[in-house]
Parts: structure tokens; sequence; C-alpha cells
């Protein structure tokens, strides 16, 4: 079949009397026909799923749609950098459109775009690229966690100080700190999965603003684009807060992946030296000889401090618009935001699979320390029935009395405890030498730890069990999720390889 040629118009060229002038060309034509290259196949699906609805409802015929189709697979088998672009025919919509002109002719081409606008397919392009990058960091969630579960699962018994204002507090099993963050980033999965359900709907057949008096089928669109259903009030179709929203559950990611990082920073200082960054992920320095820099913990929190200002930069842009005038509702921010997030993800897990703990240095932190303080107060409560607030008042005065004669925990006895007692509250507690100094033991506080989700040796082994499950159901909603997706992408070949099948049968 042959196809009348014509000069083409461009879309500018019917209701504007100059062509772009250059510097909006250059700040504003390339820029926005760079970004929507990215999503080249997600174009190509839009245009493949709306042109085999029109077809299906006899919007359009056979013939125009299958040679529209034709083409369309044509350009899903290119490179996206093999595609010919001119940015002054406009926006990749209008691209591939001049493409299929000059293949088939724009009264047959021109068809592809009935029932239809560059908002509200734009805006179903854009959905579609950001729910596939949506997985791939979740999938980078789930290799994170594997990573730190493995470590949780090999330091569970790895006893250490535990911190507030970076001070001694309690002793802890690093394996315990390691599964707290295992929670936060479930936690963070869970949260983009409700991002997702908001994703992942159809705008497509909103058209510009108040639909359209052609008989579209947006039911069927929604399932060859495997969405899970659709924006129905065509005056959203243009909406992007989907977009904020999920730039708000990345920047939590990007929060969790900050404090580990920074925690890692401090405990692998020469003071702390409790961690250690394998070389692999360290730089040195170009003037002192000695100096090891944990260069991958650094990338992550510097990434991370941009992070906190994308929610409020994506609000703000959307702040001057009220509802009407909507151009910028792409929102570019979220592709910086997920191609960050989804970047320090992997390469955390890369730290952590690598991580140098050293468990002798960690213990060894323990042996002078006070943070057993606290059990000595709860057995004092227990043995003597007091209040805790009065017991509290023995034990800091102890703890001063102590540090002043240079008496360690190991060597505290029930008489100096007395005598702290006798100076806040009047009163002995006769407890006891070895009460005093099982209650000082840090591993003998560990292994006393009875509430659920503490640092006990049997609630560390429900921790890890539970952030096994956590994860199971994790990775089983992305296969069920992306199972969906191919599912759907096979029902628009088989679709579209009906249409095209036509004109062998014809």
């Amino acid at each position: 079949m042959t196809y009348p040629t014509s000069q083409e118009i461009l879309l500018t060229d019917a209701r504007l009397s100059a062509p772009p002038a250059p510097r909006l060309i250059k700040y504003h034509d390339l820029p926005g026909l760079e970004r929507e290259k990215k999503q080249f196949q997600e174009f190509v699906a839009v245009d493949m799923a709306h042109t085999t609805m029109l077809v299906e409802e006899g919007i359009i015929s056979a013939a125009a749609g299958r040679a529209i189709l034709q083409q369309l697979l044509a350009i899903r088998h290119m490179k996206p950098s093999d595609f010919p672009t001119d940015v002054r025919k406009g926006s990749f919509l209008l691209q591939v459109e001049s493409y299929l002109f000059a293949a088939i002719g724009e009264d047959v081409g021109g068809q592809m775009h009935t029932g239809r606008s560059r908002i509200d397919q734009g805006a179903t392009v854009r959905r579609l690229y950001k729910r596939n990058r949506l997985l791939n960091v979740m999938d980078r969630i789930n290799d994170l966690q594997d990573a730190i579960a493995e470590q949780a699962r090999h330091h569970a018994r790895t006893i250490m100080p535990g911190y507030t204002h970076m001070q001694h507090a309690q002793p802890w099993v690093f394996g315990h700190y390691l599964l707290s963050f295992s929670s936060r980033l479930h936690d963070s999965f869970q949260r983009l999965t409700e991002v997702w359900a908001r994703v992942n709907r159809n705008p497509l057949g909103a058209v510009g603003l108040a639909g359209t008096s052609w008989p579209l089928n947006r039911a069927r669109t929604t399932e060859l684009l495997g969405f899970d259903g659709l924006v129905e009030n065509s005056k959203l179709g243009r909406e992007a807060y989907y977009a904020a929203e999920a730039i708000g559950a990345l920047a939590f990611v990007m929060a969790d992946l900050n404090d580990l990082a920074t925690d890692l920073h401090v405990w692998s200082s020469t003071e702390f030296g409790l961690v250690e960054s394998d070389d692999s992920y360290c730089g040195t320095s170009s003037i002192f000889p000695q100096k090891k820099n944990p260069a991958g913990l650094e990338t992550i929190k510097k990434a991370a401090g941009s992070a906190t200002t994308w929610l409020a930069t994506a609000l703000a842009t959307f702040r001057a618009e009220g509802t009407g005038d909507q151009a910028v509702r792409d929102l570019p921010l979220i592709d910086e935001a997920l191609t960050t997030t989804e970047g320090m993800l992997d390469l955390f897990t890369g730290v952590i699979e690598t991580l140098i703990v050293h468990e002798e240095r960690m213990a060894a932190s323990l042996n002078n320390s006070w943070c057993t303080a606290s059990n000595l107060a709860d057995v004092i409560v227990r043995e003597r029935s007091l209040s805790f607030r009065q017991v509290h008042h023995i034990v800091a005065r102890v703890v001063r009395n102590a540090l002043a004669k240079g008496i360690r925990p190991s060597a505290l006895t029930s008489a100096l405890l007395d005598e702290a007692a006798l100076e806040t509250a009047g009163i002995e507690l006769k407890l006891g030498d070895q009460v005093v100094r099982d209650a000082l033991d840090p591993r003998r506080f560990v292994e006393t730890r009875v509430t659920d989700g503490s640092v006990a040796p049997l609630q560390v082994t429900r921790l890890l069990a539970h952030a096994h499950s956590e994860r199971e159901a994790d990775r089983r909603w992305m296969a069920g999720t992306r199972a969906k997706l191919a599912h759907a992408h096979e029902e628009l070949d088989a679709a579209v390889g009906g249409i095209v099948a036509l004109e062998r049968t014809a």
C-alpha cells in the first residue's frame, strides 16, 4: 500500500506567526524533548494501546489502525538514539507523529491522535515511566534488606554500647541495631506501595480537561497498559501530585540511608573503631598517607542532604499554578529523586555486604561503661520495693561517687551503693556484692531482657524471623506486580498482533 505525501505543517505553524525563538528552543523545547526521550518505550506503549482501542471500538478503521501499528512496532524495536528527532517539531508526541506522517501520510497517521490530547497522553506516559522506576527502587530496597539481614544474623550476639546523645545508654546488640533499619526500610517499601496505588491509575481518555465526544473505552487502555484503575475525574487527568507524594516517599528512604550511614561513619572513626568500611568502598588522601576515608558512606550522606528539599521543592513548583495552568506538572525533579535513591540503595548494599565489624572492640567498649546503671536501678526497685524515681537518685549518686574515686563498674560494692543511698534517700539497701556485680554486667543485661523486640537472644532471633517474613511479603508484592505488568504487555502485543494480522487474512 502506498500513502500520499505532502508538505508537513508544524503544529505551531497554524496558529503562531513566528517559529520558536532560538532561546526558547534552547531552554524549553530541547530540555523537554531530551527528558521525554528517556520515556521512549512508554510513549510507544501508550500510542499502541490507544490505537488498538480506537480500532476495537470502530473509531478508526482497521486498515488505518494496522498501518499505524506497523509503524509503531518498527519504532518500538529502535534504540531511542536511532529514532529521528527535530526539536523544531516539538514534543516527542509530535516527533512520533512526524515519523508516521513521513511513512504513511498525515491523513492516516494523524488518526492516531483521535480522542486524546497531549495532556492526557503525556500524563499517561509519565505515570508508566514513574511506576517502572519506582519498581526498580523497590528492588534495590529488598537487596539492601538482604545484605542487612545477613550481617544481622552474623552479629545476633555481638554486644556493643548503645548510644543516646552520643553517650553510652545501655548495652546493645549490633544485629539488633541493624534489624531496626530492616524495619524502617520495610516501612519505606510499604510507603512506596501506597504511592504506587496512586501512580498506577490511567489518565488516558481524560483528554484536555472535560473528556471527549468520542466513545473511548478507557477500561480497555487501562487493561492494555497494566493500570490498576482510572483517574476517574477528567479534570484530574493532568494532575501530578502523585509525583510529589512519590518524592516524599523517596525522601523517607534517603532519610533511612542517611541515619544508617551517619552511625557507621561515626563508629568507623579512630576514636570509636567499632566498624570499618572495606577498602573497596574507601578512598585515601593526597597528603595524609595513613588515611582511609569511608568514601561510600560519605557519598550516601551527601546525596541524602539534597533529599531533604525534594518534597518542599515539588510542592513549591505547584504552588503558584492553581488548577488551571499546569504546564509544569511533569515535575522533572522526580527523575533526579528516583535516580539518586536507586543509586544510593545500590551503593549501600555493597557497603553493608563488605562491612568489617570489630566485635572485640565493641565488647571492650563496655568494660568500663556505666551503661548498665538502669539495670541496677531496676534490680533495686524489685528487691527493695522503692519507687523508680527514688532509686534513680541513688544510682545516679553512686555513679557520680565512683567516677570521682576512679572506681570501675566491675569494682562497685554493695557498701558503696549503700553510701549513695544514705546520701540521697537516708536508707541502706544491703543488696550484697554479687547482686550488684550481676546487675552491672553487660552480657547479663542482654540476657535478662524479656520484652518483645528487646536485645535478648531469643528476641533477636524472633526479630530476624520477623524481618525475613517482611522481606518475603515485599518480594511477593514485587513478583505479583511485575507478573501483572508482564500480562498486560502480552495482552497489548496480542491485541496489536491481531490487528496487524488482518492484512494477511484480508
